[in-house]
């Protein structure tokens, strides 16, 4: 019963959460079925890897030095940021070179390094509840241990690796192959730099860190939510902008501008239809609005690039098709 409860209360607030990230994208959202990808390469990969790669070097320091603190601080505060990190960033590394047209903003490299590092954080979770909370001091323990890893430490994951998909997706949208190459290894650098100032402290003060590492952990996080309100600001400026054309060109309605730019209203039109048994073209139709105005945007700074024209002619084409059934607010 201690297994399934932990498993439970691992993965089940990494879901939420998960949830809640895919919910903040608000206008372009990126494909269900490569977020649950990237979610369980997070859960399943990085973290396997991490575990046994961190598990060899723990036992080889144990050996080199015979001391456990000097391995498991060594494991903890160097080891384990560049294990994990890397394994963590691999994922969104393959969505910018497979899928590179899905990575459309930076607010895209977010939300995909923090799906994988929600799923990463499920199974680290799951083995702790169980491991430190039930085994250690049953229920009250695994109840102890679900407080600390979902409520002090729940976001501490998708926090460091989101450095590493702001550093890919920067890469993603610029020429210079300065920004291509210098972008994802800063990006990487302050996801491990961040892992391991948090795992430092927690291994050199203990209990006494509870409190400044809770501070410090909310403030990070705060302050990262704050500049994902500001890029989703920032999208909300592209549609207008770029979705302005297209009212002149008779492929949306002045009220399918309006609704296209608000995520209010968008979210509003999506439920209209719903209620009245059609929500996948309205759904659809407002999606593709998103992509058309990040395509045109991409065409104007990084020029066709991989057939930015014409995608940008094929998203006008079904948009102008999905149109007359379309609902607005």
């Amino acid at each position: 019963m201690g297994v399934l409860a932990s498993i439970f209360f691992g993965f089940v607030p990494m879901f939420l959460f998960a949830a809640f990230v895919y919910w903040l994208d608000r206008y372009e959202k990126e494909p269900k079925l490569l977020l649950g990808g990237v979610f369980l390469w997070g859960a399943v990969v990085a973290s396997a890897g991490a575990f046994l790669i961190n598990t060899t070097f723990g036992v080889g320091v144990y050996f080199l030095t015979g001391s456990e603190t000097a391995a498991d601080l060594t494991t903890s505060a160097l080891i384990a940021p560049v294990i994990e990190e890397s394994l963590k960033g691999l994922a969104v590394l393959l969505v910018f070179w497979f899928v590179r047209r899905e990575l459309d903003s930076v607010l895209d490299g977010i939300i995909y390094a923090a799906v994988t590092a929600l799923g990463f954080a499920a199974t680290e979770n799951a083995y702790y509840i169980y491991t430190y909370g039930y085994a250690e001091e049953g229920w009250a323990g695994l109840i102890g241990m679900v407080f600390v890893r979902v409520v002090l430490v729940g976001w501490q994951h998708p926090f460091y690796t989101a450095f590493t998909g702001i550093g890919l997706s920067i890469a993603r949208l610029n020429r210079g192959w300065f920004v291509k190459i210098a972008a994802p290894l800063l990006g990487l650098g302050a996801a491990m730099f961040t892992h391991a100032m948090h795992n430092t402290l927690a291994s050199l003060l203990g209990g006494a860190a509870v409190f400044l590492g809770f501070f410090l952990d909310w403030s990070g996080w705060l302050a990262m939510f704050v500049f994902i309100i500001i890029l989703i600001n920032r999208e909300k400026r592209w549609l207008v902008e770029y979705l302005r054309e297209e009212v002149q060109l008779g492929i949306l309605s002045p009220q399918q501008y309006t609704t296209a730019t608000s995520a209010t209203k968008r979210a509003l039109a999506q439920f209209s239809a719903l209620t009245r048994g059609r929500p996948g073209p309205t759904a659809r139709f407002y999606q593709l609005c998103a992509e058309l105005a990040h395509k045109k945007r991409q065409l104007s700074t990084l020029g066709d690039e991989t057939g930015n024209a014409k995608e940008v002619n094929q998203l006008r084409e079904e948009i102008g098709r999905l149109a007359p059934a379309v609902f607005h607010q």
